[in-house]
């Protein structure tokens, strides 16, 4: 899932901007690109440059890929296996075997525990032997893939919790690039969780540089929030509650109002919509801005006012949608 890297192509002559490269097949490695300067020919000597910022950030991310895939083993369970991952410069996304959405706090723990392991600052090793080997060892191997007689196992970082205890975090199978310890990475910020297919989970995060960004942004926003309801960044919370609150109260005293007019306001009150039919009281009413929902309340409240009798409302909400109820007072029944 790691991105290839990019850079320059360069001779006497000319130069050609690397876009892209991948591997195709054994030991063959294309290069896809623009010349932008000259004339590059078949047998040029050529200097390869890559962009080594842009590698950096591949590396942070492709590293954390490894420490949040055992974190979410160890949360979540042994059951978790990689089933897709893109290694991006800005930030990674991984897909996993999970039959739920993680809660927050699953999510949380996760993240934490992946940014455990880097700052422990710890060596990244990678070391080639037999897949036999590797996976008596305890590494990772991704279900379905093949590999060859020898294989790379990339390890970092020691477990700080349960059976990891004190033994090597993360070990796993793999090609790519990573960084030589995991200080690099500098932090992980997991970014949110969602569904993929059945029983398939993605995770998205950001790394080192592009982590500063977010929680800079994300700390923008509350200073903004906090100037707008003139309280202290850490007052946000409780202030939007009470407001919330406040809400709530405004709109069931609104309701309440709504229903007294309805009921006994307008052209005469309630008590001219009623008439008597076959000895028996009869309110119908055609009510204007009322919520379906609170047709049933109207009603009772009519059945009360008549004391016995039938109540019929109609109502009309603000988007135009009408209902009807027909309510009886329990003598009649």
């Amino acid at each position: 899932g790691q991105m290839g890297d990019t850079g320059v192509i360069s001779s006497d002559h000319g130069k050609i901007e690397i876009t892209d490269t991948q591997k195709k097949g054994e030991g063959l490695f294309v290069h896809s690109g623009t010349v932008v300067e000259g004339v590059i020919k078949a047998g040029d000597a050529v200097a390869l440059t890559v962009d080594h910022a842009r590698r950096s950030r591949l590396r942070a991310n492709h590293s954390a890929t490894h420490l949040l895939h055992e974190a979410m083993r160890e949360v979540l369970g042994t059951h978790v296996a990689q089933k897709g991952s893109l290694v991006a410069p800005e930030r990674l996304r991984f897909d996993v075997s999970h039959p739920k959405p993680m809660s927050a706090e699953e999510l949380k723990v996760v993240e934490e525990m992946a940014n455990e392991i880097v700052l422990q600052n710890a060596p990244v090793t990678t070391r080639l032997m037999s897949v036999d080997d590797a996976i008596a060892e305890g590494a990772m191997a991704l279900f379905g893939e093949k590999y060859g007689d020898e294989v790379r196992v990339v390890s970092m970082g020691t477990g700080l919790h349960g059976a990891k205890s004190n033994k090597p975090y993360s070990v796993e199978l793999c090609g790519g690039t990573h960084v030589s310890a995991t200080g690099q990475i500098g932090l992980v910020r997991i970014l949110g969780e969602s569904a993929v297919g059945a029983g398939v989970r993605r995770i998205e995060a950001v790394t080192g540089e592009s982590a500063r960004e977010y929680l800079a942004e994300q700390d923008d926003r509350v200073k903004t929030l906090a100037a707008s309801l003139k309280v202290q960044p850490s007052e946000v919370l409780s202030r939007v509650e009470a407001l919330m609150d406040e809400r709530r109260k405004l709109e069931k005293e609104l309701a309440d109002a709504k229903r007294k007019l309805a009921m006994g306001g307008g052209q005469g009150g309630s008590a001219d919509a009623v008439r008597e039919v076959a000895g028996v009281k009869f309110l119908g009413k055609s009510i204007s801005g009322v919520d379906p929902k609170d047709l049933k309340g109207l009603a009772d409240d009519g059945k009360t006012s008549i004391g016995s009798g039938v109540v019929t409302l109609i109502g009309v909400s603000d988007d135009g949608k009408a209902s009807a109820v027909v309510a009886v007072t329990p003598d009649l029944v």
